[in-house]
């Protein structure tokens, strides 16, 4: 095994850089808050198909909730990010930090 083997890996559903942004704006939420898809897709600047591609990776991996709802008679999607979630992006932050902070002698050549 060589030394690279010994540093953490990056969780491959949070790494895409659409995915990433996308935890990054809901870790921000407090506890229990969500966000609306609009909001979300604004705050972003992604399309409405690209925001729901990577939100839909995002829920199969149990990492966001999105709950559709009615304010009066308007259809409304709302996002948040999950317990497991909010697991998935501290261990996502932990491992990053690490790489970034591996003395030089574990990246090997």
């Amino acid at each position: 095994m060589s030394a690279i083997g010994s540093l953490p890996g990056l969780d491959p559903v949070i790494h895409a850089q659409a995915r990433l942004r996308v935890m990054v704006a809901l870790a921000g939420l407090s506890t229990g808050d969500q966000i609306t898809f609009p909001r979300l897709q604004q705050l972003l600047d992604m399309t409405a198909g690209n925001l729901s591609t990577h939100l839909r990776k995002l829920e199969d991996a149990s990492y966001v909730q999105i709950t559709k709802a009615h304010q009066r008679r308007t259809p409304v999607t709302y996002v948040t990010l999950t317990e497991q979630g909010q697991r998935a992006f501290a261990d996502y932050t932990t491992a990053l930090r690490a790489l970034l902070t591996a003395p030089t002698d574990q990246l090997g050549d």
